[in-house]
């Protein structure tokens, strides 16, 4: 018998808030979504990695959104994130989390042994052959090589999910546990076939996975727009959505099995294609931030002057000086022009105002710039290297930061993904602030 699941709302998006100050903001943005009928279920994210870089811990998470739900009387799903975890980094996040992103990035691609294979091809014969799929832009035809070739390429990985699945809900029961399976941290894009091999296979583990992120085409770089081909990424949108409503109903799978997109945050050119596919099957959708909030932080510390606005020049300056350090963990998600980049001098010399232009994402904005953005982006360890001097002006600069923490969520995330052109009001001026 199966026991109750948990169940993710049809719309979530996680949130990143990497030194817990904003999550009041943040959770704001979602009430305003309220506001307009929509239910999106925010999702605190915060992996391993950036916990070990901060200093922080998983508990701390969950102790900002606790108190921001109390603060705001908000009444709706929420959750939080153990991101990108694996076996060896799961433990600590167990008591905090309830939302589990499982990692196999380092078993995809690793050859399962052929009579793995032939025993998931024995347990699945009508992956051979032609399959009519509702609303596949064309029908699956594979044959028992293309099957083979993708279940050696992902049964491994799928039975680390497993794996660190069942670690979960042996510590925290199942009826406990939402968990979303990372397939994104691989070379190609899994085609439909490759896809639905998965699910199966995840099925076949008896693994609940409540959402599934697979690899698309084009380059999602950490807090700037996609770079790609839309119409390719429009199909391959689509396809996975039909592949998912095929296998929840093939293979037993949770109802609420949606899509995920990993560093979906500013990805501006894809909003109205998603909210397209969204409307025309009724599909939900994951949404998962990269980090962007610490960049509304400097927004409105640049916008503040002062003390907030020295120290930012600072970081910057300190960035520019260690370029290849702070870029080295990100190099496959980041896309720099180093030979575009201001030197310190010169941003040292720009205006808050100006300073806040060139980092906040607005593209029509001939101030914006995307080299600046991400390079202080993934430079958010000199703000934790300033401790409670970064801090203290959070604190004291609340009002300012925490408007340019909630426009950027409902104005530029929110209104192009789940709102009509009636009901997308923007926040006054935020078109050109």
């Amino acid at each position: 018998m199966i026991p109750a699941m948990p169940t993710l709302s049809k719309f979530s998006f996680g949130v990143g808030d990497r030194f817990a100050h904003q999550a009041k903001a943040q959770l704001a943005a979602f009430q305003r979504l309220q506001r307009a009928s929509i239910t999106v279920a925010p999702v605190w994210n915060k992996s391993n990695r950036e916990h070990s870089f901060i200093g922080s811990h998983p508990d701390s998470v969950r102790a900002a959104a606790v108190a921001a739900v109390a603060a705001l009387g908000y009444e709706g799903p929420w959750h939080t994130d153990a991101d990108h975890i694996r076996l060896e980094t799961v433990d600590r996040f167990i008591p905090s989390c309830d939302f589990f992103t499982i990692d196999v990035a380092e078993s995809i691609g690793k050859p399962a042994p052929k009579e793995q294979v032939d025993a998931f091809i024995a347990r699945h014969p009508e992956l051979i052959g032609r399959q009519e799929i509702a609303k596949l832009s064309k029908p699956l035809v594979t044959t028992r090589a293309d099957v083979e070739s993708a279940a050696a390429k992902y049964l491994l990985a799928t039975a680390e999910a497993a794996r660190i699945y069942r670690h979960i809900c042996d510590k925290k029961g199942e009826a406990n546990v939402l968990a979303e399976v990372s397939m994104d941290e691989t070379d190609l894009p899994q085609t439909p076939p490759e896809l639905l091999i998965i699910l199966a296979a995840l099925a076949d583990e008896k693994v609940r996975v409540q959402t599934i992120a697979p690899k698309f085409t084009g380059r999602f770089n950490k807090g700037v727009d996609y770079v790609g081909d839309l119409v390719a990424f429009e199909r391959e949108f689509n396809d996975d959505l039909a592949v998912i409503a095929h296998a929840v109903a093939k293979y037993d799978l949770p109802p609420s099995l949606k899509l995920s997109l990993h560093s979906g945050s500013d990805k501006f050119s894809l909003y109205p294609i998603i909210q397209r596919a969204l409307k025309a099957t009724g599909a939900g959708i994951h949404i998962k931030t990269a980090g962007t909030n610490w960049l509304e932080e400097l927004v409105g510390l640049s916008e503040a002057g002062g003390e907030g606005l020295a120290l930012v020049k600072s970081f910057y300056a300190d960035a520019l000086a260690k370029i290849d350090e702070f870029c080295a963990p990100y190099a496959t998600v980041i896309d720099i022009d180093k030979a575009k980049l201001p030197s310190a001098a010169t941003v040292n010399g720009w205006s808050g105002p100006r300073l806040a232009s060139a980092i906040r994402h607005i593209q029509s904005n001939p101030d914006f710039d995307a080299n600046v953005r991400q390079l202080l982006h993934v430079s958010f360890k000199l703000a934790a290297k300033a401790g409670d001097k970064y801090l203290n002006l959070l604190k004291a600069n609340e009002a300012i930061i925490a408007k340019n923490v909630g426009d950027n969520l409902y104005d530029r995330h929110f209104a192009p993904l789940f709102l009509n052109e009636a009901q997308a009001q923007p926040t006054k001026a935020a078109s050109n602030r």
